[in-house]
């Protein structure tokens, strides 16, 4: 996942958009294909970074990486590090993230219903 080079016309265009329309906002901040998943297993509580990887065995590890350190920077979810040996990390929902969980329910009931007229 490269980033998009500020001076570019596909970022002025995406912040344009963003600033419009609050869905393509949404969809900047919890779109791609690995955010809705990653949120998804952490609606459970809190994970450590090999356990999101075992709820999502085909993502790779830089992948998961940035996904993680986008949600982070977003304030989707929250990265706590413990002061041990080996060092322990664990990622939770923030409250904002946690408001996710009944808009993931209505995605998957939707994507039920899509699926079977497919």
């Amino acid at each position: 996942m490269s980033k998009i080079k500020e001076t570019s016309t596909n970022f002025a265009n995406k912040q344009a958009l963003s600033n419009k329309c609050l869905e393509v906002y949404s969809t900047n901040i919890i779109g791609g294909q690995w955010s809705l998943p990653i949120c998804y297993a952490l609606l459970s509580g809190k994970l450590r970074f090999g356990e999101i990887k075992k709820v999502l065995p085909n993502i790779t590890e830089r992948m998961l990486t940035l996904q993680l350190k986008k949600l982070e920077k977003n304030k989707v979810l929250t990265r706590k590090i413990y002061a041990e040996v080996p060092p322990r990390v664990e990622y939770e929902l923030t409250s904002i993230g946690y408001e996710l969980k009944p808009i993931i329910k209505e995605l998957e009931n939707w994507a039920k219903k899509h699926k079977k007229m497919l």
